[in-house]
């Protein structure tokens, strides 16, 4: 299985030549609108920066690879009455269950932690402002305990919204040896991975 970082909150995927984009997103400073060809689409929740579909070419006929669970949270900590809801989903193929968290606004709650866990790899919201922040996302992570953490939505300089915090606001919070700085966009899942924060580098 491959996972391949698209910017933002914005991923491909892929298991068996089957496609899977997660979180399209238009009007992201610095970054180009999502055009991609994907054999499935699946959105967090409905704003602009998650569920553009409008540039996307949906293919058809392969088998899906993925179980793919549903987890329903929020986007805020007011119960969904400032952001609305937010949806978590679970994606488990070739022994390996990767979790994107959208932009959840809180700290799961038992049940929903428990629907979450376990998982390999973690794709974490950092930014703040719309979803936890850095420290928050650290705590959410260690409940969670998976694997591999991916960190996304966040600000590289002028790349990402201005009012979202800078990736290191999460990464100093680790050890140096656990931060993994990836030479490219892609990386390799497995069941036996190292455990680490992995930190995409943009396309």
């Amino acid at each position: 299985m491959t996972l391949t970082w698209l910017g933002h909150s914005c991923f491909l995927l892929e298991s068996g030549g089957f496609r899977a984009l997660l979180d399209p997103y238009q009007n992201v400073r610095g970054l180009p609108d999502i055009s991609a060809e994907a054999d499935a689409v699946y959105c967090s929740h409905g704003h602009f920066d998650h569920a553009y579909t409008e540039k996307l070419r949906l293919t058809s006929g392969k088998k899906n690879p993925f179980t793919v669970e549903e987890i329903q949270t929020f986007h805020d900590s007011a119960g969904g009455a400032l952001r609305g809801e937010n949806t978590v989903r679970r994606f488990t193929a070739e022994g390996v269950t990767v979790v994107h968290l959208g932009d959840l606004g809180h700290q799961p709650t038992e049940d929903q932690a428990a629907a979450i866990a376990p998982c390999d790899v973690l794709l974490l919201p950092v930014g703040g402002t719309y979803t936890l922040d850095a420290r928050e996302a650290k705590e959410a992570a260690e409940v969670l305990s998976p694997r591999v953490i991916v960190p996304m939505h966040y600000r590289l300089g002028q790349v990402g919204f201005a009012e979202l915090a800078e990736l290191e606001a999460f990464t100093s919070q680790y050890p140096p040896e656990l931060v993994r700085r990836c030479p490219g966009n892609t990386l390799r899942l497995t069941p036996d991975m190292d455990r680490q924060v992995a930190v995409l580098a943009l396309p």
